[in-house]
């Protein structure tokens, strides 16, 4: 069991590059423009993929013309693609706006992937299961625990590690199903009612995850667990498009572990993606390599470090 397997959406990301971002009822020049493969799934399948991991992805698509934009951009990355499923009508859409200091805002159209449903989800993780040692996903609003692909990912020894959705609603049962949940700053304090992110950590340890790392951008991430409360520095970078470093961060944490990296490596390594994707514009254009990253943290943490 040394694979990632990823359930979550897919979309044909729309990004608009402008000198700053129009304020309401406004309207601004842009400098360029791009259409690629996105979706926070997808595109935590492509680093994850690009981080050495065989890697396979569930989810689903439509049947339009950006169909094929994105089940060929995940298989020109290697990403498995047998258990994608094609519903009628559009695929998912996200219009991204960026400024000239990298940030962004996003507008998601879910589309395709509101059609995505537990039982194909499950159908599809009992294929994949003799060789998924990490399963990425994203936790959804009032899920019932073993009705959930965290559910499975306990019941077959795979570890999970979730990205969650704030609310309006969360079945806080399911971090009792959670080997490592990484929000960033914003996800922690909407979810959990808390102001100090070490405090959000802990609020998710309590509900039963075993290690909360709550991502604070430039700075790194705090890691929460039983044990204790750390910090984890990052590298400085100039940003150019902050779209997708999470999505880095994900895929290469969970490639890392299912290569049997230690997790605190496993994080360096996260947090060293996150930082590269930041200094390229795109969402999947940005996600590095493990090649990448091994060059940014140099010789003293290998891609499969234990």
């Amino acid at each position: 069991m040394t694979g990632v397997v990823v359930v979550g959406s897919l979309s044909a990301d729309v990004t608009a590059f402008a000198p700053r971002l129009p304020g309401p009822g406004e309207t601004v020049l842009g400098s360029t423009f791009s259409m690629v493969l996105g979706g926070k799934g997808a595109n935590q399948a492509v680093a994850a993929a690009r981080a050495g991991a065989v890697t396979a992805m569930v989810g689903c698509v439509g049947d339009d013309l950006f169909r094929d934009l994105v089940v060929d951009g995940l298989r020109a990355e290697g990403v498995g693609t047998d258990h994608l499923r094609t519903v009628s009508g559009p695929t998912g859409i996200a219009h991204i706006r960026v400024d000239a200091a990298g940030q962004n805002d996003i507008v998601v159209v879910p589309l395709a992937n509101a059609e995505a449903t537990t039982d194909a989800a499950e159908k599809a993780l009992r294929a994949l299961a003799p060789g998924a040692a990490v399963l990425l996903l994203r936790s959804r609003s009032r899920s019932r625990p073993p009705c959930t692909p965290h559910g499975w990912a306990t019941s077959s020894g795979s570890r999970s590690c979730s990205t969650p959705r704030p609310p309006p609603s969360l079945d806080h049962a399911v971090w009792a199903h959670v080997d490592v949940v990484t929000p960033n700053e914003t996800e922690a304090r909407r979810i959990t009612g808390c102001t100090d992110v070490a405090d959000a950590g802990r609020w998710f340890v309590e509900r039963g995850a075993r290690t909360a790392v709550v991502t604070v951008g430039g700075d790194g991430a705090v890691v929460v667990d039983a044990r204790c409360t750390r910090r984890l520095a990052t590298h400085p970078v100039t940003p150019v498009d902050t779209t997708a470093a999470g999505d880095a961060f994900a895929g290469h944490l969970g490639a890392a572990l299912a290569a049997g990296a230690g997790l605190d490596d496993a994080l360096r390594r996260a947090l060293a993606a996150g930082a590269l994707a930041v200094t390229v514009a795109g969402a999947s254009p940005s996600l590095p390599t493990a090649a990448a990253v091994d060059a940014l943290l140099g010789d003293d943490h290998p891609a499969h470090e234990g």
